[in-house]
Formats: C-alpha cells, structure tokens, sequence
C-alpha cells in the first residue's frame, strides 16, 4: 500500500517510534475511510431495492385488479412484455422471492461492516487515552503523536473522513501519472496461481490506442475498408454466372445441373468459412485474418482463371468461397471495435449491409460484358479489382482491442523485464468447449428455438431466391427480349437502387425510434416493435415484385416495366435482413453470435440449393407462373413477422435462452454494483504495486 511519506524535520521532531505510531494511524484512517465508502454504497442499494420492492407491489396491484383475458406488462431486462396473469403471477413470486434474498444479504453485510467500524472507533478512543497519559509524563516531541492521534480520533468520530480521502486522492494521482508514463494504461494487480502476482493491463478512457477513441477519418477509413472486402467477396459470388455458356463450352460441360456448380460451390464456402473465421479472429486480431484470408481469396481467384478442368476449377470456386466468407463474417466485429455508440455502429452497419447488395449485382454486369473476350476474362477482372483492394487492406491497422493490449504488454515486457499482461494473455481457453459453442449451439438454437428457426427461414428463403435470379434473367430477358449477356447484367442494377433506398428507410426508421424511446412512448418499448415493422413492410413488397416481374415479362410489354420490378424487390429484400438479424441480436444478446451463426449457415445452405431449381421451375411452369409460385411461398413467409409482434414477447418468455438472459443480466447487474462498491472502498488501482 501507498504510504505518505515523513518529512526530515517531522522526522526529527518526533522520533523512530512516533513515526510508527503516526504510520499506524493513518492506516487505520485509511481504513475507516473505505469501510465508510461501502457503507454509503450499501445504504444505496438498500434504497434501490426498496424502489425494485415498490415497482413489484404495483405489479401484484395490477394482477389483483385484473381480469383472466387482461395482459400484464412486465419488466424483464431492458424490456417489457405482456404476459398471461398466471405467468406474471409466477414470475412476480420469483422476484419477490430473489429480491428478499438479496435484501437479507445487503442487510447482513451493512451489519458486519458497521461492527467493523465500531471496532476501529474503539481502538481510537484506547489509543487517545493512552496518548493522554502519556502527555502528563511525556512533553516536547510527544506532543507532536498527541495531536496526531487526536486527529485520528476526530477523523473517526466524525464518520467521514474527508480530508483523508483528499490526501488519498492526491497520493493515488502521482501513482497513476507514474504508471501513465511507463503504459498510459490502467494496471491492476492480480494473483494466477503458480504464475505468482502480474500486472494486467487495460486502456485508459482517453487512450488514444483504444479503437473507440480514433479520430472519426480514421473510423472512417476502417468502414471504406471493410465495405471494399465485402464487395469484392460477394462479386466473387455471382462472378462465374454471366460467362457460363463460354465456360461449358471450354470445358466440355453439357449437363445443365452442372452449370450451376460454379456459383453454388462458392456458396458453399459461405457455408464453411465463417465457423473459423469469427472465432480465430477475436484470439489472433482482425487484421491477421482478414489480410490472410484476402491473399487467398486473391490466389484463389488467380487459381480458377488458370484452371485446367472443370473439376480443378469448382475446388477453386469453393476454395475462393471459403476465404471470401471472411470479410462477412469479420467485418461486423470490425465496425463493433471502433464504435462503441450503439447508434453510429447501426448506422454504420446498414450502409454495410447495403454494400453486401451491390456485389453479387455488380458481378453479372463484368463477367456479361468480358465473357465474348474469354470465359476466363471475368476471373481476371476479378483478380485485379482484389489485387487493388489489397493494398489498403495492407494499411489497415488493428482493431480489436484485446490484441492491441496483447502487443503492448510484450512490448513492456521486452524492454522492462516486468511481468505485464494484456486479459486476453491470462485467459485459459478451453478447445474442446469452444468446440462445443462454436458448432453445436448455433443447431441448436436453429432447431429448439421457435425465434431463431423462423427469422432463419424467412431470411434463407429470400437468399436462395436472390441467387435464383442469377439463373432466371437469363430465361427471362435473354430468352424474351433477346438482351446479350451483358444487357442482361444490367437488369440487376435496379435491385441496388433499391438497397440504396432501403438502407435510407432503415436510418429513417431508426430516427423515428430513437425518438420515440426518448419520449417513452408505450410502442417504442416492446421488442418487437423495435424492428419488425420493417420486415412487415418489406416482406409483402419483395412478394409484389415476382409477381411484377412475372406477368409484366413478356414481348408485348416494354423491358423497362420488369425491370423495374427490380426496384421494390431490393427495398424489400435488404427490408427484411436488417429486420430480422437486427431483431435476432435485441432478443439474444449474448447468444445472438449463435443465432447469427445459425442464419447465416441455413441462408447459405439455401443459396447453394435454391439455383438448381431455377431452369427447371422455369422451363415447366413458365415466367409468369414460376415466379407466382415463388410469390405466394413468400406471401406465406410474410406472416412471421406480423406473429412475432402479436406473440413475440410471449415465446421469450418461454424460451430457454431469453429465460438465460435476463437471469445473467439480474447477476451482471448485481455484479456490476458489487464491484463498484468494492473499487470505491479500496485505494486508487494504480497504488498497487507496478
């Protein structure tokens, strides 16, 4: 512990025992002064939960009032849901049950520590007394330890201690600004077993290392960056569909099915990628991963303009898939480093969910205008705009933050010899468990989990048909107007348009909202109101786009009416992903990485499936009815949301995981206010030893 220290002249005036007594004192002064901090703080949590007792006897009001058929709002978390009056009958048991509990506790441990502080009164008011007795003896210098432990006594007395913890904070202030010259970081001291006492070290609010603290060009520059990975992943997706009658024919290939092998496979990589990506990259930093993967996505792409046979050149397509899965996968994570603030980060990443629209449109446009050069012209396009792409990615600097600690812990420790770690050092990780996590909960999840299992439907339904169009313009404009490759590319461009508008109504949306919460209005507080009327507006409009684009396809009507169908088809098509996956983080939190995972394998699995069905369904039923089909399927899945805002809150309530949630955000909370007490009761972190 941090001492201050004796002058000369108080050196000389009282002497080596006076010194030890003074010592004595302040520790004890020190000491009341924490015991003191924490019984403020337990005082306010008593408070706090006599205002939990209250809001829990209104809610036992309401169920006394109400009717069979009413609907209780209830608190769980951060939200509330309506719930049968035997559900909340229930649930009000269960908190009124932890509550009284926890009050017994705090009540415990206020007494013990208010003995405590008795005790240190005490010992004060034995040590004046002796110093008394010891003045009437004793002058000169031992005035001096009089006045010392009459100050002593009055400090605890007065049960404050405020000059004290001034002189605390002004000793705690020159620790930290010498530990702030060796790390600018916050150390704590802490005890790993056989490893013995290490320093751990985190960022400072206002490190300038720490990625939420960048200037915004630099934030900026990290979202161009992972906005032009994802481009060039998913125009790697579509790039092999505008060029496959001149890869049939260089590679011999007449069966139709086959054809479709080239933008499948790729798929299929989405499917295996992000399994390892996501994890690897938050135990080795983002950069590593995203500068590895690129290269051999890079290689890859290189690798199938060059391949020899059909075969070698799918095993390059999946090959590519699986690194180009990368930057979806990544990306997200990428954007969470630098910004903390939950509304610039959504901003941030509808724009990016936009772009991940305008790759799979842009490929078709390049491999229909190169195709005639060479089947492998599209390849080396594509090889190109990933070689430009990799050069700012080569600048990109690392983001995640437990990795930039990790490096600066090494640093320490190469120069200084001192045992300095970074958290994520110290952290024993299990393979197997992680195993477990990474692969099983996200099935689970899929197929025990009614929320999760119908977002994920509805989600890789609209994929696989945003896949299947790859297949059927061709039918459609080539077959009816007569449009060459390349002009049949062009008939996507519609569909980024509507990205672009979409992505506007959600930041449109999200304004409204954040209004709405700010004025508390009743609507705004319901989960499920929060994102799922965008998916009941973009579902019912991606429907009337296939019916659009399947009875206006036809000789007698211009091109331009179908192709505009493209229009609506983009709103509601990026409508419903920011919908549902931002839906499936609010409802998850902690679980929502499995949720996510699991949606993105069963999309995927769908976009490799869904392509095969394309000239099949289109050759028997026709354009007109092949997409009707395809539109009333989608009208069907169009219900999911609208039943999610009439009975969402009541499937949480009975689902296992949300039950999980709000049982670790009760002990987060309580967590939270018991280390808070506990850092406010001792001395500042940096006293300890450095």
């Amino acid at each position: 512990m941090q001492r201050r220290m004796l002058s000369k002249e108080d050196e000389a005036t009282t002497g080596g025992e006076d010194i030890e007594v003074r010592r004595e004192d302040q520790d004890k002064i020190n000491r009341f002064s924490r015991l003191h901090q924490r019984e403020l703080n337990l005082v306010e949590e008593l408070k706090s939960k006599e205002k939990e007792k209250e809001d829990l006897e209104e809610v036992s009001t309401e169920l006394e009032l109400a009717d069979e058929d009413t609907k209780i709002p209830y608190k769980i978390g951060d939200s509330f849901i309506s719930l049968p009056p035997a559900e909340a009958q229930e649930l009000l048991a269960e908190s009124t049950q932890r509550l009284e509990t926890g009050v017994s506790e705090l009540e415990e441990k206020l007494s013990l520590l208010r003995e405590e502080m008795d005790e240190l009164k005490t010992m004060g008011d034995r040590r004046l007394d002796t110093a008394e007795t010891s003045q009437q003896a004793v002058k000169g210098p031992d005035e001096t330890a009089q006045v010392t432990l009459s100050r002593t006594h009055s400090a605890l007395e007065n049960d404050s201690s405020k000059n004290v913890d001034v002189e605390l904070h002004q000793i705690g202030s020159r620790c930290q600004e010498q530990a702030s010259e060796n790390s600018r970081s916050r150390t704590r001291s802490c005890s790993r077993g056989s490893h013995g006492s290490k320093t751990v070290i985190e960022f400072n609010h206002d490190d300038p290392d720490d990625p939420h603290n960048w200037p915004f060009k630099k934030k900026a520059f990290i979202i161009a960056v992972g906005i032009v990975a994802v481009l060039n992943s998913t125009i790697g997706s579509s790039l092999s569909s505008g060029v496959m009658p001149q890869i049939a024919t260089h590679f011999s290939v007449t069966n139709q099915e086959q054809l479709v092998l080239p933008t499948s496979i790729f798929l299929l990589g989405y499917v295996v990628g992000p399994l390892g990506w996501g994890p690897v990259s938050e135990a080795i930093g983002r950069y590593p991963i995203l500068i590895s993967s690129f290269s051999m996505y890079l290689l890859w792409m290189m690798a199938s303009a060059l391949a020899p046979t059909w075969a070698a050149f799918n095993v390059f397509r999946f090959l590519a898939g699986v690194c180009a899965s990368c930057p979806i996968s990544v990306v997200g994570g990428l954007f969470a480093d630098v910004f903390n603030d939950l509304i610039t980060r959504g901003r941030a990443l509808a724009v990016f969910m936009a772009s991940t629209c305008l790759g799979p449109v842009a490929g078709p446009i390049i491999s229909g205008f190169l195709a005639p050069v060479s089947w492998n012209w599209p390849f080396w396009a594509g090889t190109i705009v990933a070689g430009a792409s990799w050069v700012f990615l080569l600048i990109t600097p690392e983001t995640y933050g437990p990795v930039i600690l990790k490096k600066r812990a090494q640093a320490i420790r190469k120069t200084t010899k001192q045992q300095v770690f970074a958290p994520i050092e110290l952290e024993a990780t299990n393979w197997g468990e992680l195993l477990r996590t990474v692969l099983a909960r996200p099935f689970r999840m899929l197929f025990f989990e009614s929320l999760v299992l119908f977002c994920c439907l509805f989600q890789a339904y609209i994929y696989g048909l945003f896949y299947m169009f790859f297949f059927a313009y061709p039918i459609i404009y080539q077959g009816t107007y007569g449009f060459n490759a390349g002009e049949e590319g062009l008939a996507f461009l519609p569909i980024a348009v509507g990205s672009a508008i979409s992505c506007a109504m959600y930041l449109g949306w999200d304004y409204v909202l954040r209004n709405a919460q700010q004025q508390r209005k009743p609507w705004s507080l319901k989960e499920e109101n929060r994102r799922l009327p965008l998916a009941c507006f973009g579902g019912p409009l991606f429907a009337v786009s296939l019916f659009w684009l399947g009875w206006a396809a036809r000789p007698s009507v211009h091109w331009i009416v179908p192709i505009l169908a493209g229009i609506p088809c983009g709103i509601g098509y990026l409508l419903i992903f920011m919908a549902l996956l931002n839906y499936i983080v609010d409802a998850y939190a902690d679980f929502a990485a499995s949720a996510l995972a699991a949606a993105a394998c069963s999309r995927s699995l769908m976009g490799v499936v869904l392509p095969f069905a394309a000239k099949p369904l289109y050759n028997r039923l026709g354009v007109p009815w092949a997409c009707s089909l395809l539109g009333f399927l989608c009208l069907l899945m169009c219900v999911i949301p609208f039943v999610f805002i009439k009975f969402g809150d009541q499937i949480r309530a009975r689902s296992k995981w949300c039950q999980e949630l709000a049982r670790r955000r009760e002990e987060a909370e309580g967590q939270k206010r018991q280390e808070g007490h506990t850092s406010s009761g001792t001395l500042p972190v940096a006293e300890h030893e450095v």
